[in-house]
């Protein structure tokens, strides 16, 4: 393996009290909590619909769910699966599982069965907590994915009594949120049986910096499930480099974070859930994003720290000016998963009186790679420069042992204390993300004289809409199980709300006719609402290479021309 140490240019541009390199982590990620509830043990560290819980009560709730979950089988090194939207359920679950040296998978809550069974069968996890409304869909598995200790977690019972009341009214509105939120199961643990447990004898053993934390999914190029193994010391480092990049925001004094953001995905697993707890932070976590249960909390906590993707940043600045609500004092916005319009960062800095800057990063980096100072230099339409210990280099996509000149485009490939290992079970697809040692993104990028990184294309086919990743070859092969459809193909066009919208192309079948909203329909029996085709266009062939490859470049561009005149 090559010691090549490549020059770094970014760092003369690095914020004022930005580290140009951080000291290697050590712990693990359990003395995250334990250490905010040692220094700040009756600060706010959960706020769910009002209800608060502090670092004390957090704690304690994860030593005792950590007994609960020993008592159930769970050892060091066993996999356990976590489906749950944002709730404090799923902060004691997280760090309970991590406390007894077990690895954490996250999921979707909102997967169809068929998607959430793909990710069972590659992990193969035995223990799950589960939202009460996805217990029935485990409990189909096939036998030879039974999980054999299900935990049900009813997450109305993490609200105030009043909520929980007003829930149970006889009114169409109640009945209606409540069944959003819960369902009635049978032959499943309840999760106030396993945090009843006595807390974990304090000598139980605490889980190594490089040993096994989490396993998140990413949908890579194939759509065939492969899990990120990342470590305590990923995960760890990643959460130091964003408390290093927002030195204004200090340690335990009043620091607030919005949980607007999945949790079970990577960039809001690191932002919200491990930034914000190493931060002593009040973590108001939001089951999904509703500007007006936003706006509500901003009146009387505003967002010191708020991690989100450009959709949620556009409507909430909307409804605020609808509303006539202040965002002022929400001092730092960051923003991921797809690029930031200009024009929608000048606003929302008007009106927060902070600042919203574009971030980058990837699932097998922790996620977070880089980020624009918080700072005046920042560059709209750029990704930023690498955090503090992120090393980068530009290299020739064909031969990534060659760096391109300066200035010229070329594949990013990086390394730090925050990139993956490798994928979980899959040594030959870690073998080909990997050159020398330093991992390649598959994002075509061009490093300007100071440092600041503008990605300009992709490798990887991937579409990212509403800031999820969805791979082109997933739904194609949806698709073509429709009686009436020959063959497929799917690509991202760009849209003003979501980054880029799912687009496909189909050719129909000798002698067949379709009705386009019926394939919509039948594709949402099977994929994740996000998945599904927003516009389907039929046409009589699809552009293929001489090996029988669709060339999705070329189905791409003929769709702009189509349906941008162009």
């Amino acid at each position: 393996m090559t010691t090549y140490d490549p020059p770094r240019p970014w760092i003369a541009s690095y914020a004022e009290g930005v580290p140009q390199d951080l000291e290697p982590v050590s712990g693990s990620l359990v003395d995250i909590v334990e250490e905010s509830a040692k220094d700040y043990p009756d600060a706010v560290a959960l706020q769910f619909f009002g209800r608060e819980t502090s670092y004390r009560s957090l704690h304690e709730q994860i030593e005792r769910a950590a007994a609960g979950l020993r008592a159930q089988g769970v050892r060091a090194g066993d996999p356990v699966a976590i489906v749950l939207p944002n709730c404090p359920q799923h902060i004691a679950a997280f760090y309970a599982i991590l406390r007894l040296g077990a690895v954490v998978i996250e999921h979707n809550p909102l997967y169809t069965p068929r998607e959430l069974r793909k990710q069972f069968e590659d992990h193969g996890a035995k223990h799950a907590i589960v939202w009460s409304k996805v217990v029935k869909t485990v409990q189909e598995f096939p036998t030879d994915l039974a999980v054999t200790s299900l935990i049900s977690v009813d997450i109305t019972r993490a609200m105030p009594l009043t909520t929980r009341l007003a829930l149970r009214l006889p009114l169409s509105k109640a009945r209606e949120a409540r069944t959003a939120l819960t369902e009635r199961v049978s032959g499943a643990i309840g999760w106030e049986d396993i945090v009843g447990s006595a807390p974990l004898p304090a000598t139980h053993p605490k889980p190594a910096t490089d040993d096994l934390a989490l396993i998140q999914y990413t949908s890579g190029t194939t759509g065939s499930p492969k899990g990120a193994s990342l470590t305590h010391r990923n995960l760890l480092s990643n959460a130091a480099q964003a408390r290093a990049w927002v030195p204004s925001i200090v340690r335990g004094e009043g620091c607030v974070v919005y949980a607007v953001l999945p949790m079970f995905h990577a960039y809001g697993l690191t932002l919200c859930l491990t930034f914000a707890m190493s931060m002593g932070a009040r973590l108001v976590l939001f089951p999904r994003f509703d500007p007006d249960m936003v706006l509500d909390v901003t009146k009387k906590h505003p967002a010191t720290f708020l991690p989100l993707v450009p959709p949620i940043a556009d409507r909430l600045l909307k409804a605020a000016r609808e509303k006539g609500v202040s965002l002022h004092g929400t001092q730092v916005a960051i923003s991921g998963a797809m690029a930031l319009p200009h024009e929608l960062v000048v606003p929302f800095e008007a009106a927060s009186g902070g600042y919203l800057v574009e971030g980058y990063g990837l699932s097998e980096c922790s996620p977070v790679l880089m980020a624009n100072p918080v700072a005046d230099n920042r560059v709209p339409g750029t990704v930023g420069l690498p955090l503090p210990g992120t090393e980068c280099r530009v290299v020739d996509p064909d031969d990534p042992t060659q760096d391109v000149p300066h200035g010229e485009r070329g594949e990013l490939i990086v390394r730090g204390p925050q990139v993956f290992g490798g994928y979980y079970g899959k040594p030959e697809e870690t073998e080909a993300v990997f050159a020398d040692g330093w991992f390649r993104t598959g994002d075509i990028v061009v490093i300007d004289d100071a440092g600041f990184v503008r990605v300009v294309d992709r490798i990887k086919e991937l579409i990212i809409t509403g800031g999820f990743n969805v791979a082109p070859t997933e739904v194609e092969n949806v698709l073509r199980q429709h009686p009436q459809v020959e063959d497929a193909a799917v690509v991202g066009l760009p849209s003003g709300h979501s980054g880029e919208e799912v687009v496909a192309a189909v050719v129909l079948a000798p002698g067949e006719e379709i009705d386009v909203e019926a394939v919509r329909e039948f594709a949402r029996g099977i994929l994740t609402p996000y998945k599904v085709p927003r516009r389907i266009f039929v046409v009589d062939e699809l552009p293929k290479s001489l090996i029988g490859k669709v060339l999705r470049r070329q189905v791409r561009d003929r769709l702009l021309t189509l349906t941008t005149g162009a």
